[in-house]
């Protein structure tokens, strides 16, 4: 795993050797920030599943202004921070061991001084139903900025889990496939142009 533009191009990022870890392929990263390459620079970016910040780091790497990663295995947290160190990016992170869903129910809890994303980064462990959990919460959470988007990182066999999911607010606007990858782009709409 690397870096693949950016500030940081190049840069290895350590991986843990652990089960359960599914680091998004360089292919795959290098065509989601083509896609998102018009709107990174500036934002406010929420790697929710971070592992070791593959993502998020991307996303610093390539102008967002700030990434919080939230990760709750302890060895993986350890080399999540080590690669914001090794990439020179920790001073524009925020790193949070914990639950994913503990931080989005905080995140809706009234009174929380927490400011919204402009992207948000799901990529969950594969075949447990936490990617449309996750889009379910996030359909009503203040933690979406306006406009904002969603991205979810899943196998294919999990899209109907994901897709069934009822959304008053998140509009599935795209969804692109690279084998065993299929990332869904759900966005707030403009209200301005209705």
């Amino acid at each position: 795993m690397r870096v693949v533009t950016g500030e940081a191009k190049g840069k290895r990022l350590k991986s843990p050797k652990t089960i359960g870890t599914r680091p998004i392929l360089d292919r795959v990263k290098t065509a989601l920030f083509d896609i998102l390459s018009g709107e990174i620079s500036g934002t406010r970016f929420l790697d929710l599943f971070g592992g070791v910040g593959n993502v998020g780091i991307e996303a610093l790497s390539r102008g967002a202004a700030h990434a919080t990663f939230i990760e709750m295995n302890a060895q993986v947290f350890r080399i999540l921070r080590e690669n914001l160190q090794i990439t020179g990016l920790i001073d524009r992170a925020e790193t949070i061991r914990g639950d994913a869903f503990k931080f989005l129910q905080t995140g809706m809890t009234p009174g929380t001084t927490r400011r919204a994303f402009d992207i948000i980064y799901v990529a969950p462990p594969q075949y447990q139903e936490m990617a449309a959990r996750a889009l379910e919460i996030l359909d009503h959470s203040p933690l979406v900025a306006d406009e904002g988007l969603v991205i979810i990182q899943i196998h294919p066999k999990e899209r109907p889990g994901v897709a069934a999911v009822s959304c008053q607010r998140l509009v599935l606007s795209d969804e692109r496939r690279y084998g065993s990858t299929l990332l869904m782009f759900y966005r707030l709409p403009d209200t301005e142009a209705e």
